[in-house]
């Protein structure tokens, strides 16, 4: 059945897109400037209907709000090390979960969704719970359809075994839905280059993987 958005829905969603308005950082798209942040939500809202036409009302929400806000804890102000890294991710997925949990409060939902939607947004349960895992495939796919350029630009200092051990990594995080997404995307020849080889690379644990989803 198609989707059938509800005026609770559609007001969450104006209010993640008042948000992301705020961005001050730009993107030019197709000739027009437009906040980063909604640019992106706009991406990961088109690659779920995509992927996964039949999402829930829940992981429609998600998606829209995965980087809600994003511009508020500069990468930099965390130390340029590992553990500063991850201390930066996981405080950037508790500020996205408690916006948007706001949001929702705001706009009558309930306890159990606003906690589920922190869950997904946490990343937490991959591999168990089903919409968690499908938000995960998402994003790793908005992210080498949209972003890797980018990111190959920002660390021209890399590799391709440095590159191909990147993409080695994202695939490990998704399922074989996101692996076939992945693939059937149109990517510039280098960019797809490196993909393959991290397929080749991990396709001993892909097999793995594809085989317990099977179980």
């Amino acid at each position: 059945m198609p989707f059938t958005p509800t005026e609770q829905f559609n007001a969450v969603i104006k209010a993640i897109d008042a948000v992301n308005a705020e961005d001050p950082r730009s993107i030019t798209v197709d000739g027009t400037e437009q906040p980063f942040e909604t640019v992106y939500a706009d991406r990961m809202t088109e690659t779920m209907q995509r992927m996964y036409p039949d999402a829930s009302e829940l992981l429609r929400i998600a998606a829209r709000a995965q980087h809600i806000r994003r511009w508020q804890i500069p990468r930099d102000t965390f130390p340029r090390n590992k553990e500063g890294y991850q201390k930066w991710r996981l405080g950037m997925r508790q500020l996205h979960a408690d916006l948007v949990g706001s949001i929702m409060d705001d706009n009558g939902y309930s306890a159990d969704d606003i906690t589920l939607i922190g869950t997904f947004l946490r990343k937490e349960r991959l591999k168990r719970e089903a919409d968690s895992q499908a938000l995960e495939n998402v994003v790793d796919v908005v992210f080498l359809n949209y972003y890797w350029d980018d990111f190959v630009t920002k660390f021209s200092d890399y590799d391709d075994d440095k590159l191909i051990d990147i993409v080695g990594k994202t695939l490990r995080k998704m399922s074989s839905h996101g692996h076939a997404a992945a693939l059937a995307l149109d990517l510039p020849p280098e960019t797809a280059r490196i993909v393959l080889a991290a397929v080749e690379r991990e396709k001993d644990t892909l097999a793995a993987m594809a085989a317990r989803e099977a179980e």
